[in-house]
């Protein structure tokens, strides 16, 4: 089988992949069932609701788990492109579609000069470790977006901007796929490119129904998800007789109770800490090669995750995403916090949805569960800055370094004076 290039298709990829994506449909469609809650009733029950309203004509205004940019109800709105699908097969379908629309992607980058198919690895087998949740959220179909951004931001800045403000207004987050554009003319161009986009997109959206920013006001009063690294806190302290409780709360499960805003107030601030580390490794960036914008990206994402007081299960289909973009280039190196993270996505398939109830009970096992997955998230997080660091900052400079000594250390030739008559010494200028 040959692909456009007329090269062969890499058939223990593609195979895999089909073995793999059958298993996680035969897990959506429920003919293999995993312990632990039902990961699908977000689709069946809570998309599918806010799709009714959608078609009215107007955002759920009254449902405090919306809590999304306007943008994110043409994702939910997306099943009724399949009329002759019912609202969840059609969900499940279009997640699909995306997924293999991300293979493609990365196979074809793969096959060019520069880079390679580890990429398509890290893809193929890190959604499948994150098991059905994977398929019974929308974020695959944003790191679909963010996938393609960056591959085509390494020859076109503008559609990288297009892409990333548009991503942004799905899910905020692509947003901080723009981190690593090499300063100057690529800076400019993507950015505002995607100021243009986003506001398009944003304008769009609030002229079309009421209620597109409501998600502002929906996320003031979040507490801390059960799964969050700050959660941990928590988890140690109801062992020891702490009075909060675990409840569901605007739409996902979290710690109420004494000391809980003291500690979501730290993961703001930790955030904040975080966005202050980028915008220093942008002013202090010497060098932006061909791996800076996905290695940036890579970066920054995982920051605002393992920050986040939110660690939702999903949110792992960002990092693989963007780690399977960095291995692409042979040169990248992120090649150990990507594994972190791989094996980090299937520690989250252990602790949702099958142990779960161990992470709600706060019991040693849940415990345990959500250090490993956390402290893999701390690791690759700070390894990952580590090597952007070393590659933009540290390495560049001490080049420029070593390059002087070497300059001033090389002898200069003397010069002869055409003046100078043949056997005399030479006149040295």
């Amino acid at each position: 089988m040959k692909g456009p290039s007329g090269t062969r298709l890499p058939l223990p990829v593609v195979g895999i992949w089909l073995l793999t994506r059958a298993l996680l449909l035969l897990c959506v469609f429920k003919v293999l069932v995993l312990p632990g809650p039902d990961v699908t009733s977000d689709v069946s029950v809570i998309y599918q609701g806010w799709y009714d309203v959608l078609r009215t004509g107007t955002y759920p205004l009254d449902d405090v788990t919306w809590q999304y940019p306007p943008a994110a109800a043409l994702a939910i709105l997306s099943p009724g492109l399949l009329p002759f699908l019912e609202y969840t097969s059609a969900f499940f379908v279009l997640v699909l579609l995306c997924d293999a629309a991300v293979l493609g992607l990365l196979l074809y980058a793969g096959r060019r000069p520069g880079k390679c198919l580890s990429g398509a690895w890290v893809w193929v087998a890190g959604v499948p470790l994150l098991g059905p949740t994977a398929y019974a959220r929308y974020d695959l179909m944003v790191t679909a977006v963010a996938v393609a951004a960056l591959l085509a931001g390494v020859r076109h800045p503008r559609l990288l901007g297009v892409l990333a403000g548009f991503g942004a207004l799905l899910k905020v987050w692509p947003a901080l796929l723009l981190a690593g554009t090499r300063r100057g003319a690529v800076t400019r161009r993507s950015w505002t490119a995607a100021v243009v986009a986003g506001a398009a997109v944003l304008l769009a959206c609030t002229a079309a129904m009421p209620g597109a920013l409501a998600f502002l006001t929906f996320q003031r009063d979040r507490g801390t998800e059960v799964e969050s690294l700050g959660s941990l806190v928590f988890h140690v302290a109801r062992n020891f007789g702490w009075e909060g409780q675990v409840l569901l709360n605007y739409g996902s499960v979290e710690f109420l109770g004494p000391y809980v805003p003291v500690v979501s107030t730290a993961a703001l601030a930790l955030t904040v800490v975080a966005f202050g580390w980028l915008l220093v490794w942008r002013v202090r960036a010497r060098a932006f090669g061909a791996t800076t914008l996905p290695d940036a990206a890579f970066a920054a994402v995982l920051l605002f995750t393992t920050t986040s007081r939110v660690i939702s299960p999903q949110y792992m289909i960002w990092l693989v995403g963007l780690a399977a973009v960095c291995l692409v280039f042979r040169a990248s190196r992120m090649v150990r916090p990507a594994k972190m993270v791989l094996v980090a996505t299937g520690v989250t398939m252990l602790e949702f949805p099958i142990w779960f109830t161990h992470v709600v009970h706060s019991d040693l096992w849940g415990i345990v569960l959500l250090g490993v997955r956390n402290g893999l998230l701390v690791a690759a997080t700070l390894l990952a800055c580590r090597e952007l660091w070393r590659r933009t900052v540290t390495e560049p400079r001490l080049r420029e370094r070593a390059a002087v000594p070497a300059q001033s250390a090389e002898p200069s030739r003397p010069e002869v004076s055409p003046a100078a008559p043949a056997g005399d010494p030479a006149t040295v200028r």
